[in-house]
């Protein structure tokens, strides 16, 4: 068959499709972007918040547009949103032929087979059955690649759905992780981004003990690697040893994922979450004494339920002080199943509000601090070739792909896509840096 596959939604959600797809092409089947060409679509969803369940459903309905050109095509979906909402999606949407749940991927196969036979049905097993250690293909650009190391999270905060969707907690072997790492670094794969729900849980549950810095150490060995950037730690289990382990190996990007959400202690607790202020501030002194180039990423929430005037004004005062050196602020979703969508709701226009304060704070906080970039020679790693404005486009140490932002030079260099250079840094703007490359 001919396969349409659309992948929404987080990195994580990411590589579960690049999974699918390899076990579609293994199966003889061929993959193809155009749905009017395609027998089926499978819709790999994220249903986490309310922006990305929208998201999934117009695509679902980009699919359901497409039979007008194509009748045969049949539409399957998959992922956060099928499990979170099983036959609710084919009661809503009865042009849907088959919903699957992530635990029953493996049956995705069964279930493509069964619909093109005229068939309707939906396929659900235990959320722990999700195999993340399978082969896979590498759907980024070839020199990156994302890296799951555990899938679901048992942190349990009050505005998140991740548990109700994904399940528990749960490592991937050490050896499986180092397995892939090996593959991806003989494919080409030159940066690897190491993720999960909560990086900094990992070999708790398998092990008895944290074991990511021993992790991340074990795959800088892995000749062909020259980057490792770690995504989603959280502070209060950020060990002294990870942070070590960014200061002094040469492989590990001076870079961190650290969602801390807010900064006042009651809203903290009322969130479930488990680190409070001290522990937050505890953890970005720490980096900034071992690294102190460290660029720090968080993720911020306004207007969750019973915020106050003064917590939120203490939230916006730390992002004024601190100073992050990249930060996302996004206005609360409840989510239904969620502790905190039972409690009394703030009003969506203050929410967004409090939001669009921080971001406008953090927009001149990341101007200032790219002005400072200006004069500096940085690495870079070179992502693609704009041939309109002649520029190649490239990140750098400081910046993960499709959320940070980018370094531009100028296109008559013999640089090559997927390589790593130095250049000097000569202009700014607030998300990019502007340079000429280091003759070397």
């Amino acid at each position: 068959m001919k396969v349409t596959l659309v992948s929404l939604g987080c990195p994580k959600n990411q590589v579960d499709s690049d999974i699918i797809a390899h076990g579609l092409l293994k199966a003889g089947h061929t993959t193809t972007a155009d749905m009017t060409e395609a027998d089926v679509c499978v819709i790999n969803t994220c249903g986490f918040i309310t922006s990305a369940k929208e998201e999934a459903i117009e695509n679902i309905f980009n699919a359901v547009g497409a039979r007008l050109e194509n009748p045969k095509l049949k539409i399957v979906v998959t992922g956060c949103l099928a499990e979170r909402y099983k036959d609710e999606i084919m009661t809503d949407i009865p042009e849907v032929d088959a919903v699957v749940g992530i635990g029953a991927h493996d049956k995705l196969l069964e279930v493509m087979e069964s619909v093109t036979k005229g068939e309707k049905l939906s396929c659900y097993g235990p959320k722990t059955n999700l195999d993340i250690t399978k082969k896979r293909i590498i759907s980024t650009p070839r020199h990156y690649a994302y890296l799951k190391i555990a899938e679901g999270c048992s942190n349990g905060c009050y505005y998140c759905a991740i548990p109700l969707i994904r399940g528990p907690h749960r490592s991937r072997p050490m050896e499986s992780c180092i397995e892939e790492a090996k593959w991806l670094a003989e494919e080409g794969v030159r940066e690897i981004i190491v993720v999960a729900q909560d990086i900094t849980r990992y070999g708790e549950d398998i092990y008895k003990e944290n074991k990511l810095a021993e992790l991340v150490t074990e795959i800088s060995k892995i000749d062909g690697i020259d980057w490792i950037r770690l995504m989603y730690a959280y502070p209060e289990r950020l060990g002294d040893d990870v942070i070590d382990v960014i200061a002094t190996n040469p492989k590990v990007l001076h870079y961190l994922d650290l969602p801390i959400q807010h900064i006042n202690d009651r809203v903290l607790k009322s969130m479930n979450r488990k680190g409070g202020t001290d522990i937050i501030m505890s953890a970005i002194n720490r980096l900034r004494a071992k690294v102190p180039d460290i660029s720090i990423r968080t993720s911020l929430i306004t207007g969750y339920p019973g915020e106050t005037e003064e917590e939120f004004q203490q939230l916006y005062d730390f992002v004024k002080e601190i100073k992050l050196e990249r930060l996302g602020c996004f206005a609360y979703s409840e989510e239904e199943g969620t502790k905190a969508a039972t409690m009394e709701q703030m009003p969506m226009e203050e929410r967004q509000r409090r939001a669009d304060l921080i971001m406008q704070l953090q927009t001149g906080i990341m101007a200032d601090k790219q002005a400072a970039m200006v004069g500096r020679d940085i690495e870079v790693i070179v992502d693609d070739y704009d041939s309109e404005n002649e520029l190649f486009i490239c990140r750098s140490v400081y910046d993960a792909p499709e959320i940070d932002g980018e370094v531009y030079i100028s296109g008559d260099w013999p640089v090559m896509v997927g390589e790593i250079y130095t250049v000097h840094i000569t202009e700014s703007d607030i998300y990019d840096l502007y340079g000429e490359l280091v003759e070397d």
